[in-house]
C-alpha cells in the first residue's frame, strides 16, 4: 500500500474551515497526524469546539486536536461573526457530543511533530492567522525547516480585498504573524489567494444544493455556512459561497486543480494605515529582490469543485 502523505492543519475554525477539515479526513492520500486551533474568526476556545464538531460529524478518524495561542501578536483581534456566526458555525447549535481537545500548546505540539520527523514528511496547512506558525518559527526556525510545504489560505492572490479594500481577513487579522512568514526563508510558502475561490469558483445556488442533498456530511458543511450565503446575497447578488478555506485546501491535497500559482516576491504591509494587513505582490518583478512565496491564485473551477463532492461523499 502507498504511504499517506503526512499533514498538520492550524485553524481558527469557522464554516468554511469546518468544510475544508472535513474533505482533508476523507481523503485516503493524506493523514492528519495533528490539528492546531488559533483565535481568528472566533476565540481559539470556539475554534477547538468547532474543530471537534467536524471531526465527530465527518466519522473517519480523529487527529487529536491541541489548542494554539489565543491573542494576536500585537493587533487586537476582531472576530467576523457577521460572516460566520457568533460560533463560527452558523448558530445552529452544532457541539461535539464525545471529543475533547487533548491537553499541551498547539505550537509546541506542532514542532513536537516536526522534530521527530523527516525532512519533507509533513506539509502544513494554515487555514486561519498565522500566529502559531509564526511564533512556530521564532521558537524552532530548525524544526520549521524540515516541513515540506506550507499552504496558507491568506492574502489577495492578485485581486482585492475582502476586508479593506487591499487586505484579506487572514493577513489582515495578524499582519505582523504573516510578515514573520513570508520573510521567514523557508523553502515552500504557497498562499493561496482570496481571488482562487472567486468566479467560476464560487459555489452557486445549483451547487450548493447538490452538496447539500448529497450526503449528510454536504448537509453539515453548508448548513454551518448560512450566514455566509445570507451575506453573498447583497455582496455577489444571490446565495454563492466563497469558499476560501476549501480552496486552499483543494489546492494543497489535490494540485491538479491549480490553474496558476507562481512565485514572487512578496512583502506585507504593517504599516498603521489603511494599507495594514495587505501583501505586496511583485508580479512584475520591479524590486529586483528574489521571490519569496508561491502565490496561486486561480483554480481549474470543475477540477476543484469535483474534488469537493469527492470529499464530501456527494452521491
Amino acid at each position: 500500500m502507498e504511504q499517506k502523505k503526512k499533514i498538520i492543519i492550524d485553524t481558527d475554525c469557522g464554516s468554511d474551515d469546518a468544510m475544508a477539515i472535513a474533505m482533508a479526513l476523507n481523503d485516503p492520500a493524506y493523514e492528519i497526524v495533528m490539528i492546531s486551533t488559533v483565535s481568528g474568526n472566533v476565540h481559539v476556545d470556539q475554534a477547538t469546539i468547532n474543530t471537534l464538531t467536524t471531526i465527530e460529524y465527518a466519522d473517519t478518524y480523529e487527529p487529536p486536536v491541541y489548542k494554539g495561542l489565543d491573542k494576536m501578536l500585537l493587533k487586537e483581534l476582531i472576530y467576523a461573526h457577521e460572516t460566520h456566526g457568533n460560533d463560527g458555525m452558523g448558530d445552529i447549535g452544532l457541539v461535539p457530543k464525545r471529543l475533547k481537545a487533548q491537553e499541551g500548546n498547539g505550537v509546541l505540539k506542532m514542532l513536537e511533530c516536526l522534530r521527530n520527523s523527516e525532512k519533507g514528511e509533513i506539509d502544513i496547512i494554515a487555514l486561519g492567522p498565522l500566529t502559531n506558525i509564526a511564533m512556530a518559527i521564532r521558537l524552532d526556525y530548525e524544526a520549521m525547516k524540515k516541513a515540506g510545504r506550507i499552504v496558507i489560505m491568506g492574502t489577495a492572490g492578485l485581486g482585492a480585498g475582502n476586508v479593506t479594500p487591499v487586505a484579506e481577513f487572514n493577513i489582515w487579522q495578524d499582519a505582523e504573524a504573516a510578515k514573520i512568514v513570508t520573510e521567514s526563508g523557508l523553502d515552500t510558502i504557497i498562499y493561496v489567494g482570496w481571488d482562487a475561490c472567486l468566479g467560476e469558483s464560487m459555489l452557486n445556488p445549483q451547487e450548493i444544493d447538490k452538496i447539500r442533498s448529497g450526503s449528510a456530511l454536504g448537509k453539515f458543511a453548508i448548513d454551518c455556512n448560512k450566514d455566509l450565503m445570507e451575506m453573498n446575497k447583497e455582496r455577489f447578488g444571490d446565495a454563492y459561497l466563497d469558499m476560501a478555506d476549501p480552496s486552499a485546501m483543494a489546492a494543497a491535497l489535490y494540485p491538479e486543480c491549480i490553474e496558476k500559482c507562481e512565485k514572487y516576491y512578496c512583502e506585507v504591509d504593517v504599516s498603521d494605515g489603511p494599507s495594514y494587513g495587505s501583501v505586496l505582490v511583485d508580479v512584475n518583478y520591479f524590486s529586483g529582490k528574489e521571490p519569496n512565496v508561491y502565490i496561486c491564485s486561480k483554480l481549474y473551477p470543475d477540477k476543484y469543485k469535483e474534488y469537493i463532492y469527492r470529499t464530501l461523499r456527494v452521491e
